[in-house]
């Protein structure tokens, strides 16, 4: 006498229903029926479940298992495939893991990579300054990005840049010639020049005309006419 479908079920520790779908996706063959019209599983059928269970729990799909026909008491090549999958999974894991720990350790932003979030936090940047260090993180070659952090290391706010952040976008013509010239003399604008001179982008990861098009995108969106009109006066040909 063999199994009910319930019997079958708790025997492989799984479900009526995971043994109905096994049956609706072709896993599963049918069994005999008894007199009375029950099913009536077999030893073949505990075994098979069992093993499409097995094989599910290990990280194969039930199209997968499908696919494997009779090789699937041992598929070496589907479950190589599987580890190796894994590994990536858990290399992938391990970077993220090492990444929020520094994130954890240094209270440091999500929107700015590990290396310059901390110090780009610490300084006092406008908020549209910082969401432009945003943009510059993900266009610029890492090396920049660190060169520009150093640079920001126990920054604060001089009044000249706080002007040009309050800086109206009417803001007439002898205004923005005295604050471009006044912002050229500072020493953090000066530094800034030196990392940033027309050849940083030739190193940019995703190329030069990427980096210039996201950063003027940026420039347009973040800073009104008349600071866009200073920071081109700052820099004369």
């Amino acid at each position: 006498m063999g199994w009910s479908t319930r019997q079958l079920a708790d025997l492989a520790g799984t479900t009526l229903r995971t043994i109905r779908h096994y049956h609706d996706v072709g896993l599963l063959e049918e069994p005999e029926r008894r007199a009375n019209g029950y099913k009536s599983y077999g030893v073949q059928h505990l075994v098979r479940v069992l093993r499409i269970k097995r094989l599910t729990d290990l990280g194969l799909s039930l199209t997968q298992i499908a696919e494997l026909g009779d090789a699937d008491e041992h598929p070496e090549h589907a479950l190589r495939v599987l580890d190796a999958e894994l590994a990536g999974t858990i290399e992938r894991l391990q970077r993220v893991r090492a990444e929020l720990s520094v994130i954890l350790k240094q209270a440091a932003p999500t929107d700015l990579p590990p290396s310059v979030g901390r110090a780009i936090a610490d300084a006092e940047l406008s908020p549209a300054d910082r969401a432009f260090s945003v943009v510059l993180a993900q266009v610029l070659a890492p090396e920049t990005m660190v060169r520009y952090t150093e640079s920001l290391k126990g920054y604060v706010q001089d009044p000249v840049i706080v002007e040009f952040d309050n800086l109206p976008a009417d803001a007439d013509e002898p205004t923005r010639q005295s604050l471009a010239e006044r912002m050229r003399g500072l020493r953090i604008v000066q530094e800034m020049q030196a990392i940033f001179p027309e050849s940083v982008y030739a190193d940019a990861p995703r190329g030069a005309d990427y980096a210039i098009e996201a950063t003027v995108r940026a420039l347009v969106d973040l800073y009104n006419a008349a600071q866009i009109d200073v920071l081109v006066r700052m820099n004369p040909k």
